[in-house]
């Protein structure tokens, strides 16, 4: 192994570099790094109340109308926001004890089919297939995506407005495609270059979203 490469090695895990390696420095700036990390999720989560609050209660309110219309929720991402749609999914249909269960399904599931459409038509309908076949005018998506860039959750977003359904989108950066498409009702973008606050904003946003449509559904009885 090069000089060059150990090196850039020792740079990313000092653990494993070696040379002789300052423990205590080392372990000094990992726990520096760590609370300046918590410290910016912190402040990130907190500017979303200013900036997401009201729009975020308004949109519980009409995501419980459709709940109680017998609508049911769809969602849907790539990657990382793959893994957090299933637990919107779960989060809706299986919750804590005490709230009301509502009937939520991930598209993101289900291998065999998403296979399918990407060999045989391509991976950009992967979701807007599946809402053409299962979605219904008064049904609710909610689409993630860290960018506001990926294409099949854009499409998902076009093919869920044309038949009436209402569609949440769920950002990072500066909204991306997302803040410019007309299909997209409510937008919720977390402002920050980095993917990993992106995401654990996100699910701040999501599960606000579900305890806030759980107050409007115990409200309204």
């Amino acid at each position: 192994m090069s000089a060059q490469v150990e090196g850039a090695i020792g740079a990313l895990y000092p653990f494993l570099d070696t040379k002789p390696t300052d423990l205590d420095a080392v372990l000094a700036a990992v726990a520096r790094s760590t609370a300046e990390k918590a410290a910016e999720i912190v402040a990130l989560r907190e500017s979303l109340v200013a900036r997401h609050g009201q729009r975020l209660l308004d949109c519980a309110r009409q995501c419980a109308a459709a709940f109680q219309a017998g609508g049911t929720l769809y969602t849907f991402g790539n990657g990382g926001s793959s893994t957090d749609a299933q637990d919107i999914a779960q989060l809706f249909l299986h919750p804590p004890a005490d709230a009301r269960p509502l009937p939520a399904i991930s598209l993101t599931h289900d291998v065999a089919l998403i296979t399918a459409l990407s060999n045989d038509v391509g991976f950009e309908v992967v979701f807007a297939r599946q809402l053409a076949a299962f979605g219904r005018t008064g049904d609710v998506v909610v689409g993630l995506s860290t960018s506001g860039g990926s294409n099949n959750v854009l499409r998902a977003f076009e093919e869920a407005a044309r038949r009436g359904m209402m569609t949440i989108g769920i950002a990072g950066y500066d909204g991306g495609r997302m803040a410019e498409s007309e299909a997209v009702d409510h937008l919720f973008v977390v402002p920050s270059a980095s993917v990993h606050r992106v995401q654990e904003a996100q699910t701040t946003v999501y599960h606000v979203l579900w305890e806030l449509t759980q107050q409007a559904l115990a409200d309204s009885l």
